[in-house]
């Protein structure tokens, strides 16, 4: 077991303040299970979330690498929605205008099953290289793209340093990765001295998660938090000049765009913000338990009055979701419009996934949605199979027991 963390992987200091903790979480939350025995002893780590006063990011103080294994049985693709692809269609059309990639070539790190990296090439006419372990060709871009886009099944490293790129991209990726510093360091010096390389991250936005008190969505696989302050910080230090970072997606996605800059002197970068992080830090501490129960004895009325509860959405949010409120029988399967997902079973609880046509055969009296963003599509969806369920979009039940930040 892990000693945990007494340091700031974003910025080296020691200003680290604990404030959530959760023990037995599932080290994977994405990883297909098709054995519920063996998804209810899925290996477990302990989540000790801390915050860094200096440079206002977040850590897993108790997470153990060891323990994370990205492989073919790694599922998180959210291609089969249309809302996303709209969204990354116009992502890949607002980067392609801004940086001029035609004809380009264009890098990104953590790339899934390519889905993003393709748009990038196809819209723009740029050719392009992945990196990411859990890739599997599922789209055959390797096999039928012409040459256009080729992914590499591994972990984007220094040894990978050679291959140049234009355009730098890496999305969903750096939460990922415990030692951030060392990892924006890694890209900066891949780089180099080509002054007009760009590079474009994004993250989850840790800001949104402490306003809406949002317990699901903290998991073991995302040992590092980042919000404003901290993500232009850690660029900034490592020799980036930080153009503008911004949120989209229901103020889900925080990402940062910048160029190569000078490295600037040791504790010459001072983040920005912090006393306003640390202020919704303390509030996110006081509200988070009072979720968690609220959320327990809604469940549990929904069950004493004989009502079936089903969760829309099968990955990371929903299991942390059922895992940290220790749910069982409460809640009956999850449904996930993903293939790859139906039939799979759940790590730590065990609940089955099921596709949407399952619900004729068993439907639900309600439907909490995991992601209310996919609101409109999920009531489309019932429409069709002439299902109305009550859907609850699980923000509406995150009411704090304060007010005060």
């Amino acid at each position: 077991m892990s000693e945990p963390s007494t340091y700031c992987p974003n910025c080296g200091g020691r200003n680290l303040s604990q404030f959530y903790r959760c023990d037995d979480v599932p080290a994977h939350s994405m990883v297909l299970l098709h054995d519920r025995q063996e998804a209810e002893r899925f290996p477990t780590g302990r989540i000790t979330l801390a915050f860094c006063g200096d440079c206002a990011f977040i850590t897993n103080t108790r997470f153990d690498p060891a323990l994370e294994q990205y492989g073919a049985d790694y599922e998180a693709s959210q291609s089969f929605s249309n809302t996303f692809n709209a969204f990354h269609r116009k992502l890949a059309g607002d980067l392609i205008e801004r940086y001029g990639l035609h004809g380009k070539e264009v890098m990104e790190i953590g790339c899934g099953q390519g889905e993003f990296l393709q748009l990038l090439c196809e819209m723009g006419g740029n050719t392009g290289i992945g990196f990411d372990p859990a890739y599997t060709n599922a789209h055959g871009l390797n096999a039928d793209d012409s040459g256009r886009t080729r992914v590499i099944a591994d972990y984007y490293s220094e040894a990978y340093g050679d291959y140049a790129a234009d355009f730098v991209c890496c999305k969903q990726t750096l939460e990922h990765i415990p030692n951030t510093a060392e990892f924006v360091r890694s890209v900066r010096r891949a780089i180099g001295d080509r002054p007009d390389t760009h590079v474009f991250f994004q993250v989850p936005d840790f800001l949104r998660i402490m306003q809406e008190g949002a317990f699901w969505d903290v998991y073991y696989e995302h040992c590092s938090y980042f919000t404003r302050p901290s993500l232009s910080y850690v660029f900034r230090r490592e020799g980036f000049d930080v153009l503008g970072s911004r949120v989209e997606y229901g103020d889900q996605y925080l990402m940062v765009e910048a160029k190569p800059g000078s490295v600037p002197p040791a504790d010459a970068v001072r983040a920005e913000g912090v006393a306003e992080i640390a202020a919704w830090v303390r509030r996110f501490a006081r509200n988070w338990e009072y979720q968690v129960e609220r959320w327990r004895h809604e469940l549990a009325e929904a069950g004493r009055r004989g009502q079936r509860t089903a969760l829309w959405g099968g990955g990371s949010k929903a299991v942390a979701f059922l895992t940290t409120l220790g749910a069982g029988p409460e809640v009956a399967y999850a449904v996930d419009i993903n293939p790859r997902k139906q039939g799979a079973f759940l790590a730590g609880r065990g609940h089955p996934v099921v596709g949407p046509e399952h619900l004729k055969d068993a439907p639900p009296d309600r439907i909490i949605v995991m992601n209310p963003i996919y609101m409109d599509e999920i009531r489309a969806d019932l429409d069709r199979l002439g299902l109305n369920p009550t859907l609850l979009p699980v923000t509406a039940f995150t009411e704090t027991c304060e007010t005060e930040a």
